[in-house]
């Protein structure tokens, strides 16, 4: 089992005749993904051919849909255009939109969000899942790669994985390439994004082959003190932390967009005590939370 990919996704690309788009939909072949198609207006008609593999681009994602049957776009467009790739797959009505680029916009971001939670079918759920922007994408092991993330860090096993950082996400899975992962997913550390770890730690939750999760937070905003809050009320599998910018100095400015602190509020400790007061276990480095995971994992 897995989190919303698996080896019977059938994923095309946006942006697949870039730079970008060019070097990752090799890697994502080579992970074993199904590529089905990619997305370029300019270049609709022609084919891209990688290995062995011939690939058709489409003039549109509503086009690609038609003729693949796909049901998952990566995104690998820059910033300025990104808006208009997103809100083109999520009124095509594709079920998870994956989206790689840094830089785009907040209010850009904020206004795909908007459209993608009104989009809903005759039940009232959202039709499109929008994972990023500014992140490293998804990975089912031995299954499915969406993204960037090398794909020999690690193998399947029963450890979901949800992370604002990519950086520290490869780092988890190589610290944990012992235990394997069911899926690992980069959610991205922009103000605004698509999929939060409250989602991904109800959907790890759902999942009876994950038998264990790590949530890997940053300083900034409140979003782990909320999922504390949610595992608390939710959670009945052992999750373990780690909050990134321990070591932060006191009114420095950071990195990341979304590592905004104000007084005590989006402070690695106020977000480590939050998560401890709802059962989790936060390690002070990588290391050191995935030496807690193998620890509650082997309880089990």
């Amino acid at each position: 089992m897995s989190i919303y990919l698996n080896k019977d996704s059938k994923v095309i690309v946006q942006g697949i005749t870039g730079g970008e788009g060019t070097k990752h939909t090799a890697l994502m072949l080579k992970a074993g993904t199904n590529i089905v198609g990619g997305v370029n207006a300019r270049k609709a008609g022609t084919t891209v051919l990688h290995g062995d593999a011939e690939i058709n681009v489409y003039g549109t994602v509503k086009e690609a849909m038609a003729e693949t049957g796909a049901d998952v776009s990566i995104v690998f467009v820059p910033p300025a255009f990104t808006k208009n790739a997103v809100v083109e797959a999520i009124e095509a009505g594709i079920g998870l939109v994956v989206v790689i680029t840094e830089g785009v916009p907040v209010q850009d971001s904020a206004e795909f969000w908007a459209l993608a939670q009104s989009t809903v079918d005759a039940d009232g759920n959202q039709v499109t899942r929008i994972i990023g922007p500014n992140c490293p994408g998804i990975i089912t092991p031995g299954e499915a790669l969406v993204g960037i993330t090398p794909n020999n860090i690690t193998g399947k096993g029963p450890i979901g994985l949800v992370s604002k950082s990519g950086t520290l996400t490869y780092q988890m899975m190589y610290e944990l390439r012992d235990l394997g992962f069911s899926t690992a997913i980069g959610i991205g550390g922009d103000p605004v994004i698509g999929t939060t770890h409250i989602d991904a730690l109800a959907a790890f939750e759902a999942d009876p082959e994950t038998k264990a999760i790590v949530m890997i937070g940053e300083i900034g905003g409140d979003a782990e003190e909320r999922a504390a809050e949610f595992i608390k009320a939710n959670v009945t599998k052992p999750v373990v932390g780690y909050v990134a910018g321990f070591t932060a100095p006191e009114g420095k400015t950071m990195g990341h967009a979304g590592a905004i602190v104000s007084g005590s509020a989006g402070t690695a400790q106020a977000k480590k005590e939050a998560l401890e007061a709802a059962g989790v276990k936060v390690g002070k480095t990588p290391s050191e939370t995935a030496t807690l995971l193998r620890e509650v994992y082997a309880a089990l």
